[in-house]
This record gives C-alpha cells, sequence and structure tokens, in this order.
C-alpha cells in the first residue's frame, strides 16, 4: 500500500514525463531533480533574510546558505542542513523550500551546506566537506549572529547520514558535540 501523496506525486512524475533518476547521467539527473522542484514542492516561505556563504576547507571553498529567522533569539541557534540526494543529486536550490520550512518552523537560523557530490568527486570528499563546513561555522559564526554552543546537525537521506558521521568525527577530534541531530 502506498501513501495517497506519494502515489499523486508518482502519477504526476508518469505525467509530465519525467524520466526515472536512474537511467540518466548524473548531470541530468541534477538538471532534472533541480527543475521537478516546481511541480513537487510548495511556495517558498519568508524567511528573515537569506545570504549566500563560502567555508574555506581543506580542499577549496564550500558552498553555504544561511537562512535567518524573522525573530527569535540572537545570536540564533543554528541547523547545519545537509541535502540528500543520493551522494548524486541534490543542492541548496533543490532544498531551499525544507531549508525556510525549517527555518520559519524553528526559529533558528539554518545553514545549508552544498558538499561535492559523486561521480566527480568520490568517498569521502561529501563527508570532509561537511565536517570543514561545520569547523568554519565554529569560527565564523559569531559575526554571522549564529550562537554555535546551540548547533544541531540534520539532513535527508543522504544528507542524514551525513549529519551522523559529521558527529561521530566531532566527537572523535575532541571538538564540542552538537547539541542535537535531526
Amino acid at each position: 500500500m502506498l501513501d495517497p501523496q506519494a502515489r499523486a506525486l508518482l502519477d504526476l512524475m508518469v505525467a509530465r514525463q519525467v524520466p526515472p533518476t536512474h537511467t540518466l547521467s548524473p548531470a541530468d539527473a541534477r538538471r532534472f531533480y533541480l527543475e521537478r522542484r516546481t511541480v513537487t514542492q510548495p511556495d517558498p516561505p519568508p524567511v528573515g533574510g537569506v545570504k549566500d556563504l563560502q567555508a574555506q576547507g581543506p580542499s577549496g571553498a564550500i558552498p553555504l546558505r544561511l537562512y535567518e529567522p524573522r525573530q527569535g533569539t540572537w545570536p540564533h541557534p543554528v541547523l547545519v542542513y545537509f541535502h540528500g540526494g543520493g551522494w548524486v543529486i541534490g543542492d541548496r536550490d533543490t532544498h531551499d523550500v525544507l531549508c525556510r520550512q525549517l527555518c520559519v518552523a524553528s526559529g533558528c537560523a539554518v545553514v545549508s551546506v552544498d558538499y561535492r557530490m559523486g561521480p566527480e568527486a568520490r568517498f569521502p570528499a561529501a563527508v570532509h566537506d561537511c565536517h570543514a563546513a561545520v569547523q568554519w561555522l565554529r569560527a565564523q559564526g559569531a559575526p554571522l549572529g549564529l550562537d554555535t554552543t546551540r548547533m544541531a546537525l540534520g539532513g535527508d537521506s543522504a544528507g542524514g547520514n551525513l549529519a551522523a558521521v559529521t558527529a561521530i568525527l566531532m566527537r572523535n577530534a575532541g571538538e564540542a558535540p552538537a547539541r542535537l541531530q535531526l
């Protein structure tokens, strides 16, 4: 038995002739995933502000997007969010609505991490990017209005795995732990 909302989404994808992801090249799969969000996602809710940033890691710049709540405590607690997509698709734009929703619902700032993906960047590139982004945020968060002593890590699908692995790396490195995992 399939959930009615999941069935409706699958039926819509068939009607719109969206090809199955596994039949596409990584570049095409990324493009279709980005394009289909316009028919599968609600309108983005307003937040207090959105800023594109770049963390610096050992392998170079890591794109981030900061969502600031309209209200709440200052400096803001922060959720560092790692998008899903099977390690190959997904980015800050495909998960923009979700990150805005999390920001609005929680009253926390949300930082979306656009880690490197395969097949171009092989394992463990994504893991290194996520850990480096958290370390950069801990060092640079105060001027951004972030209280990184109240940091959570979260993600969906592959991003959920990255949140768990990043928490383990933080523990193993003797770093302050995240307060919560989502």
